[in-house]
This record gives C-alpha cells, sequence and structure tokens, in this order.
C-alpha cells in the first residue's frame, strides 16, 4: 500500500505538470486561430498562478479537515475537467459568449483551485502513511514528478496537437488526470488500519495561529520562496535563454531544456535519500543540513561555472546541475515542515509552498526586468544567489530539526 501511493502521488506530480504547461504548448496555435495577443495570452497563463497561490494555504488545510483522499481525488477529478473544458474555450464554445481570452482565463483560474492543494496534501499523506525516516525520500519522488511533466510535455503534447488537434488533445489529457483520480480514491485510505486516531485538544483556529507564528516554519517558507524563485526562472524563462542568448537552434533548444528537466527530475529523489541516509547515519535533523546547505552551495558554483563557459553542451550541462542541486535543496523544506507539524503537515505544507509560489509569482517579471538593465547572466546570478542564502534557515540552530509538533 506504501509503494502504491507513493507511486500514485508521484503520478499526479507528473500529470499537473503536464496539465499546466500544454497551454504554452499550445499557444502558439491558438493565438493565430483567435488573434489573441501576447499580453492577452500572458493574462491567461497568470490566472492560473493567482487562484493557484492564494487557494494553496487552504487547500493545505482542506487535506487536514477533510483527509487526503478525499482532497487528491478532488485535485484529479477537477483540475483533468479543467484541462479538458480548455477544448470548449474557443468559438463555438465559451468563447463565443465571454471573449476568448476571457474563457482560456477562466477555465484556468478554475483549474488553479483544484491543483492548489497537490503537494501539501501529498505531504500530510506522507506523515499518515510513511515512518519519518522516509519522509525526505518520500517527498523526493513525489517533486521529481514536476521534472518529468516538464520534460515530456514539450515533445508528447506537440505530437499530440499534430495528431489530433489541440482540441481533443486537451480532452484526451484531461481525461488521463480523471482518470487516474478515480482509481486512487478506490484503492487507497487516509490511514493505514493499525493507525490510531489523532485527538486535538485545540480548536482549528487555535491550531492555525500556532503554525502563523511558528517561527521555524515561517522561516522554511522564506527559505522556499527563495528556492522556488529561481527554479521558476527555468520553468519559464531557459528555453528563451538558450535560444535568444545562447543562441541554440529551437530543436537543440527544446533537447537542452528536456535534458535540464531529466536532472531535476533525478536530483529530487538523489536529495531526499542523501537526507534520510545521513539523518539515520548521524541522526535527524544533520541530514535535512546538510542537503539544505550542500544543494545550494552546489548549485551557486554550477551556475557561475556554467555562465562562464563558452562551450555550449558544457554551459548547459552546468546550468542543469545547478538547478538539479537547488532541486535536491527543495526536497529537505517539505520533510522539515512535516516534522514542524505533525498532524497539521498539511496546513503547514500550505503555507510553505504559498510563500514559494510567491516566489514563483516574481521569478518570471524580475528576472527580465534585471536582465534588461544588467544582462542575462546578472538575472540568472540573482536567483541563483537568492537560493544561496537559504543555507541562513540551516545554520541558525533554532531553525534545524527535528522540531517538537505544534506546543
Amino acid at each position: 500500500m506504501r509503494a502504491r501511493i507513493v507511486t500514485f502521488m508521484f503520478l499526479f506530480s507528473v500529470l499537473s505538470y503536464f496539465d499546466r504547461t500544454i497551454l504554452s504548448i499550445a499557444a502558439p496555435g491558438i493565438m493565430k486561430e483567435f488573434s489573441i495577443s501576447e499580453t492577452e495570452m500572458g493574462f491567461v497563463f497568470s490566472s492560473f498562478l493567482l487562484s493557484y497561490t492564494i487557494l494553496m494555504i487552504p487547500g493545505g488545510r482542506w487535506a487536514d479537515r477533510f483527509g487526503p483522499r478525499n482532497v487528491l481525488t478532488g485535485f484529479a477529478v477537477g483540475s483533468g475537467l479543467c484541462t479538458a473544458l480548455l477544448a470548449a474555450a474557443g468559438r463555438p464554445g465559451l468563447g463565443a459568449l465571454i471573449g476568448i481570452g476571457p474563457a482560456f482565463a477562466l477555465i484556468r483560474l478554475a483549474f488553479g483551485v483544484f491543483t492548489a492543494p497537490i503537494y501539501p496534501t501529498s505531504g500530510k499523506m506522507t506523515y499518515n502513511w510513511m515512518p519519518p525516516h522516509l519522509h525526505a525520500r518520500v517527498m523526493g519522488i513525489v517533486n521529481s514528478g514536476a521534472g518529468l511533466g516538464g520534460a515530456v510535455s514539450p515533445l508528447l503534447f506537440t505530437w499530440m496537437i499534430g495528431s489530433y488537434g489541440w482540441r481533443i488533445s486537451f480532452v484526451l489529457a484531461g481525461l488521463a488526470t480523471v482518470a487516474a483520480g478515480l482509481i486512487w480514491y478506490v484503492t487507497v485510505r487516509d490511514h493505514p488500519p493499525d493507525a490510531q486516531p489523532v485527538v486535538h485538544t485545540e480548536s482549528a483556529g487555535a491550531r492555525w495561529l500556532h503554525l502563523l507564528r511558528n517561527r521555524r516554519l515561517l522561516a522554511l517558507a522564506a527559505g522556499y520562496f527563495a528556492v522556488d524563485y529561481f527554479e521558476y526562472i527555468f520553468f519559464y524563462w531557459i528555453y528563451y535563454y538558450l535560444g535568444e542568448i545562447r543562441k541554440l537552434d529551437k530543436q537543440d533548444s527544446a533537447i537542452a531544456t528536456t535534458a535540464l528537466f531529466l536532472v531535476m527530475l533525478i536530483m529530487f529523489p538523489l536529495g531526499g535519500w542523501t537526507a534520510d541516509w545521513f539523518n539515520h547515519r548521524f541522526g535527524k535533523p544533520f541530514g535535512l543540513r546538510v542537503v539544505g546547505i550542500g544543494g545550494v552551495t552546489l548549485s551557486a558554483i554550477c551556475l557561475v561555472a556554467g555562465l562562464n563557459v563558452d562551450h555550449v553542451p558544457l554551459s548547459v550541462g552546468l546550468i542543469a546541475l545547478a538547478l538539479g542541486f537547488t532541486a535536491t535543496s527543495d526536497v529537505v523544506y517539505w520533510a522539515a515542515a512535516i516534522d514542524v507539524a505533525g498532524p497539521d503537515a498539511g496546513a503547514a505544507g500550505g503555507i510553505m509552498n504559498a510563500f514559494g509560489n510567491l516566489g514563483g509569482f516574481f521569478a518570471p517579471i524580475l528576472t527580465p526586468w534585471i536582465a534588461q538593465r544588467f544582462g542575462w547572466s546578472a538575472g540568472l546570478y540573482f536567483g541563483g544567489f537568492l537560493a544561496l542564502s537559504t543555507v541562513f534557515v540551516w545554520l541558525k540552530r533554532e531553525n534545524q530539526v527535528p522540531i517538537i509538533a505544534i506546543d
């Protein structure tokens, strides 16, 4: 059952990133078909991130209240239906009633609502089912689905559009997510059969207040803001950087971008496994601290080297490692948030991930702004060294874990 749960959470992570990135792949054709401007399509893209970030904290709370089985089912069915509904956003369809841009934006806004709980809820399920010495490893596997989803979507969805058209392709992608959610609901449970029920002595409001006042959780949230900022640069701008700045052609840019996310796919679980191994060997929080500090430090070294190498394949490889080492650091934040909150792991993950996605919101805006004034290397350096600053989260003794559950 544990293996099944981890497999499904990994699959949900893959499907989530596949569904959230495929609109950008279909966008050029949709923009030409309906004469949508770049600014209007940018509004469509940002509508998802708006609702996704705002609903992150409530989404984590839903996992604690209604159970991760129900919430992840709602994620899969709701986000899958929203993906399929993109087929009806044009003309004929909803676009004929309210306009093409608003129709796509409205559906993506709803998509963000359903998608928001996925990672906080996975953290809650990990707390319910997995022994503490596996927490970092499991969250590493779950988060690695983001790398796989981002890596396969350009190639697979481009093929799907060429074979079936963009409308049917959205329907097929959405139905796959819905099907996974229904199978999940039938085959898993919230707790192991022998689990003892958690009896809260405080109201939900009081526990929320403890979380929001917990300096350790707030330190993790601030660190995760910086880590996500750096990672989101790659989701939004790395293809452009490779093509326009490093002068790779479209095919080579696509291959290099895919390679970057495949490195991310590998490094997420590697970071979790490494943290758990060190924890087992030397005691918690040694492993979380080593990976949290070591990941961003090695990332900064690789980034500086990669941006100063003229040999393009070597430069791409070093930049890929910079992203990958940051991914290893990403994982330990989730393991630490689970330790902070215990039974309220969903809410804690929601708070932390809301801060992370706030960093992701600023990254695509600030990076080109910095690049226009100081060059693209400066834009990447800023993100890399912002992530490097998170070493202070792990150096400060009171922010290390194990951390006593909410007291």
